[in-house]
């Protein structure tokens, strides 16, 4: 049972998170290309509401997704089981989740 619900969280945050990195990666271009500096994009960015919900969604969404993948690839190609794999990815899971956080507040608190 567990394994079918990793696999539904996994797709599903797949679909959240392939329109969010489309949309940042196109931002990231015209930023770019329009000459902006980084500190004129945080200056932009701070205090936004809207930027924080963004990339708060957009790092939960990798936070679910990326320790699912990294758990099936190790168990597939080490033959690493059990309990041991599933806490790592865990604790892989929430490091994601307070480091984007802190990204987060860092840029739209500053």
């Amino acid at each position: 049972m567990i394994e079918v619900r990793l696999y539904a969280a996994q797709r599903l945050s797949a679909m959240i998170l392939a329109p969010l990195v489309i949309v940042h990666l196109i931002l990231i271009l015209l930023a770019v290309e329009g000459g902006l500096t980084a500190a004129e994009i945080l200056d932009r960015t701070r205090g936004s509401i809207g930027w924080a919900a963004f990339y708060g969604i957009f790092v939960l969404a990798a936070a679910i997704h990326a320790p699912i993948g990294l758990r099936n690839v190790i168990r597939e190609h080490t033959g690493w089981r059990g309990e041991g794999v599933d806490k790592a990815m865990i604790g892989l899971g929430i490091l994601l989740f307070v480091l984007g956080g802190r990204a987060i507040l860092a840029v739209v608190v500053g």
